[in-house]
């Protein structure tokens, strides 16, 4: 049983209140967050609490009577709590009480960076309909167990990698991984670009969101991977190999680059066979959205095809991830196979220029690139194809089909102090992108929900 504290509110008149807030922990243990502040906000004379600490806690808004949502916690006028994670009620206009039923569920709140107010509301209509619905979004790609150490260039010129590259090992590549284990302190972490996205959409959006594909072995590393994924809430669905092992990837952190190096093993068994499952096939009926990251080309590209037609022909979005740059090279035919599906496609500045290269376009303009990327032919002329390319910490730039104009979202910036690994900062981003597709908000508030959880990401080992 978890406990909980209840708080009342001083009726206020504008300003702000400094008092404790106990939030339950597992055991019945109660602990104090930072110094909190209750605003009162006169237009709808509600009241609102912040965090001192932004990033990683909550927040929790408005005694307003309507019903309203605030990441996965739901609440009616009446004060009953409508959802399974976190549960706010109230007994009178002031008077709060907070019930932590996971101790993880208190980071995953979405903020806007600079305005500390939550972008999580909706009508009732929206939070019937999301009550409902489980799984309404499906991730495809390859699950892989990164093996991440910090190394140097002695270690990069062993196994002829660059400092910022992904690769697929080929037979001079396989002792990396022992070698990361033995010589180089390295650390296990659940990994694979849309696994990472997936748990990235996870965090942001209700429980039971998000469902992922993809192919593991029969052995203790699928275990690992399992047991991450469903800490972070994520559920999975894997094909599970009994003749091959679980994927690996080694990543060699040197500064502030990574160097990515993937043996799929089981992963780059995935068949059609498995999506069409029953039991699989239902959750991909039931899903509103497709995500698939550009690895899986290089497994099953009649996966992607099978989940793109389906989308185009329920009117589903489908978005796609180039990933890395030798995916629209080495595998340009099923890229542009998929091409007409695109609903959304993102990819960082050298992603869109090594499409740029391989389709004889110039690839010194990003912008260009972008908007030629927005206007492809589309099967689904039902919505607009959106192209989205990140560059680091320059703006993101969006392309929309038909639009001339090629939007520019600045990056919030972050002390170089707080940075701490930037492997996986993309995946992140997809994830908070995808879960603002999910929720239907504006294409800006997406990449906002993008850029904000990239930031988040990066200042965590691993892509967490």
């Amino acid at each position: 049983m978890l406990s909980s504290s209840a708080v009342r509110l001083p009726a206020i008149k504008g300003g702000a209140v400094a008092l404790p807030f106990l939030v339950g922990r597992p055991g019945g243990a109660t602990r104090p967050l930072q110094r909190s502040n209750v605003h009162h906000h006169q237009r709808c004379r509600c009241y609102s609490y912040y965090p001192a600490n932004l990033f990683g806690d909550f927040s929790i808004a408005s005694t307003c009577a309507a019903p309203r949502l605030l990441g996965d916690r739901t609440w009616s006028s009446t004060g009953a709590s409508t959802t399974k994670t976190l549960s706010l009620t109230y007994t009178t206009i002031s008077t709060w009480t907070l019930q932590q039923q996971q101790q993880q569920q208190q980071h995953r709140h979405y903020f806007s960076p600079g305005t500390q107010r939550a972008f999580f509301s909706t009508t009732p209509r929206q939070l019937d309909k999301m009550a409902a619905k489980d799984y309404r979004l499906l991730c495809l790609e390859n699950p892989l167990l990164d093996i991440q150490a910090a190394g140097d260039e002695a270690l990069l010129q062993k196994y002829s990698l660059k400092p910022n590259d992904a690769i697929l090992a080929s037979s001079e590549h396989l002792s990396i991984y022992d070698d990361l284990l033995t010589n180089y302190n390295a650390k296990l972490i659940a990994g694979g670009a849309a696994q990472n996205t997936a748990r990235g959409a996870q965090y942001i959006l209700p429980a039971n969101s998000v469902v992922y594909l993809g192919g593991v072995g029969d052995d203790k590393y699928a275990a690992i991977l399992h047991d991450a994924v469903k800490a972070a809430g994520l559920r999975v669905e894997y094909r599970v190999d009994p003749e091959q092992p679980t994927g690996r990837c080694g990543v060699v952190i040197t500064g502030h680059n990574r160097s990515m190096c993937t043996d799929l093993g089981a992963a780059n068994h995935y068949d059609t066979d498995h999506l069409k499952k029953p039991e699989i096939w239902s959750l991909v009926e039931g899903a509103e959205a497709f995500y698939v990251g550009g690895y899986h080309f290089t497994v099953c590209p009649s996966a992607i095809m099978t989940l793109a037609k389906e989308a185009a022909e329920k009117n589903k979005s489908f978005i796609l991830s180039l990933s890395a740059p030798f995916i629209p090279t080495a595998f340009k035919d099923p890229v542009d196979e998929s091409a007409p599906y695109w609903d959304y496609v993102i990819g960082n500045e050298t992603e869109a220029a090594a499409w740029a290269d391989a389709h004889g376009e110039s690839k010194d303009d990003l912008k260009e690139v972008a908007k030629k990327l927005a206007n492809l032919p589309k099967v689904n002329g039902k919505r607009k194809r959106v192209a989205i390319v990140t560059q680091g910490t320059d703006p993101t730039l969006v392309a929309t089909q038909g639009e001339d104009v090629i939007q520019e979202f600045p990056v919030h910036p972050i002390d170089k102090s707080l940075l701490n690994d930037t492997n996986g900062a993309g995946d992140a981003f997809a994830g908070g992108l995808v879960a603002g597709i999910i929720e239907g908000r504006p294409l800006k508030e997406c990449i906002d929900m993008g850029q904000w959880l990239a930031r988040l990401s990066i200042q965590e080992l691993g892509p967490s």
